[in-house]
């Protein structure tokens, strides 16, 4: 079972791990990713995602399924923010419920790298003295 969402809101990481909480989740791992102040040593303002909304919806519903399958997942959650994000706030959260820890660290950890390398989101950070689009895929 999975729970996406993309959108300029503000995220809860507690509504997130409300979502994936279950009698039988021996564990439950959320990943926070928050803007950061710097970037390579450069004082960061504000970010900015933009994304390709349909066929990112579609790649993170395929992340979250094949983590559920992989390590026996009682339900994932992917919340991703678009739009202009200062810093401290949330950029995305996943919340993965399994019966053992184990499996929902290795879960989030999957989502997390997955998405950044295949999910169509692009990020802009916002500096003093300009902006840049930077790539979300190494």
């Amino acid at each position: 079972m999975e729970e996406i969402l993309i959108t300029s809101q503000r995220l809860d990481s507690k509504a997130c791990t409300e979502a994936v909480t279950f009698p039988g989740a021996g564990g439950i791992v959320v990943f926070v990713g928050t803007v950061r102040n710097e970037t390579r040593g450069k004082a960061v303002l504000q970010l900015e995602f933009e994304c390709y909304e349909k066929m990112a919806v579609k790649e993170l519903k395929k992340i979250a399924a094949e983590a559920t399958s992989r390590w026996n997942l009682l339900k994932m959650v992917i919340h991703h923010r678009t739009g202009r994000v200062p810093i401290g706030e949330e950029a995305v959260i996943i919340a993965a419920a399994a019966p053992h820890r184990k499996e929902a660290f290795q879960a989030c950890e999957y989502a997390i790298d997955t998405l950044k390398q295949t999910v169509p989101i692009w990020k802009k950070e916002f500096f003093e003295d300009g902006e840049v689009w930077v790539s979300a895929h190494p």
